[in-house]
């Protein structure tokens, strides 16, 4: 089976996590920190925080950001529930914006018609690895004193251009926040986990805290004069969103193969790219002028939508993985119940978009395979 994703682990990964559970630290030891260090240096931040998960992650970011009961967050309806689930965790009110319907980022100019004096903040997703279209929006939300969240779950890897140069995702050059997600199928992975990236002092302040109970061990911080070497002060509520030191060992040996392994994501992308060119069925995924994607999804989108079902079927007959991302979160049910309006072209992306399998273990052997059998199916899907 040719899955649409997957992880890759080899021996030196391996190896580290086994010398950090060797160490006598399983968790708040070193190696969390190592790896925030690690992600701030690799991306051009100032601060990185990790998080138990990529939602966690969210979360962290959503309530640094000061996002609160009677606020209200802009998104977009193409992702994951994670990226509005967090705000409501936080009594805020999601509103969503359309898409565009060739990259499936958020629409800016959608997003920015939304503000409405109760808007907190924007969480932009940077949809299957592509760059959103960042100097627009941010820079119009922060003139009206808005937070902009990259919900860069799909982007770890993935660069824009700033000022004529090309810079990483997670730099926050274009938001205030970034935020990523390590879970085994994006571009490294620590198994479960997440990270914020910043460069602002107060936020990384709340981001640590917020991730660990609300807690703080920093004497230049106490509110109260400390009773002696123990002291500690819970300021806030937060939450257990700690990663592990096993975790991170394994994120700080995949961060070393991450321009290897997007660099392999690129290469399959340019070789589907190649072989489906015009082809009648489908159409491939675009890239800005200002963005070099990351690949975490290589999402087509099929010109007769009425053919995904069948597609699947015959795929998944010929060993090959197909995936859809994503259903609009205003389709599911929860959402549904709040009255929130469906997004026209994100309806209408979903009815198309299909992912075909992209991951850095695979062979050209199984491109070929993909190239040969996709094609194939459409014989049958009429």
């Amino acid at each position: 089976m040719i899955p649409y994703g997957r992880h890759y682990i080899d021996e030196e990964d391996i190896a580290e996590v086994v010398k950090t559970l060797r160490s006598g630290w399983i968790t708040q030891g070193p190696k969390p920190h190592e790896f925030e260090e690690a992600l701030a240096q690799y991306c051009g931040a100032s601060y990185a925080v990790v998080f138990s998960s990529g939602t966690a992650a969210l979360h962290g970011a959503y309530y640094a950001a000061g996002l609160g009961r009677g606020d209200e967050f802009i998104t977009t309806a193409m992702t994951f529930a994670a990226t509005a689930n967090a705000g409501l965790y936080l009594g805020a009110r999601p509103v969503f914006a359309d898409i565009e319907p060739d990259t499936g980022n958020i629409d800016s100019q959608a997003a920015l018609n939304l503000i409405t004096p109760k808007t907190r903040l924007i969480s932009a997703v940077d949809y299957a690895g592509h760059p959103y279209d960042g100097k627009t929006l941010y820079e119009a939300a922060s003139r009206d004193g808005l937070i902009v969240v990259e919900d860069a779950c799909h982007a770890l890897g993935a660069m824009h251009m700033a000022d004529g140069r090309w810079e990483r995702i997670g730099s926050c050059r274009y938001s205030h926040m970034a935020v990523f997600s390590t879970h085994p199928v994006k571009s490294i992975t620590t198994g479960e986990g997440g990270a914020v990236l910043t460069n602002d002092k107060g936020f990384y302040k709340k981001l640590r805290m917020f991730s660990q109970h609300g807690i703080t061990k920093t004497a230049a911080d106490f509110q109260y004069p400390p009773d002696g070497p123990w002291y500690y002060e819970m300021q806030t509520l937060g939450y257990n969103y700690r990663m592990t030191d096993f975790q991170a060992a394994l994120g700080l040996s995949q961060l070393l193969k991450l321009p290897n392994f997007i660099k392999r994501r690129r290469e399959i992308a340019a070789f589907y790219d190649n072989a489906f060119r015009g082809n009648p069925h489908f159409d491939i995924p675009v890239e800005r002028d200002y963005a070099k994607s990351a690949y975490h999804l290589y999402p087509i989108r099929l010109k007769n939508p009425k053919q995904k079902n069948l597609l699947f079927s015959r795929l998944k007959d010929q060993g090959i993985g197909l995936q859809c991302h994503y259903i609009p979160v205003t389709r599911h049910p929860f959402y549904r119940q709040m009255g929130i309006p469906p997004c026209p072209t994100a309806e209408d992306f979903y009815q198309r978009q299909v992912s075909i399998p992209i991951y850095p273990a695979m062979t050209e052997d199984d491109m070929k395979t993909v190239c040969r059998k996709l094609p194939e199916a459409f014989d049958d899907a009429k």
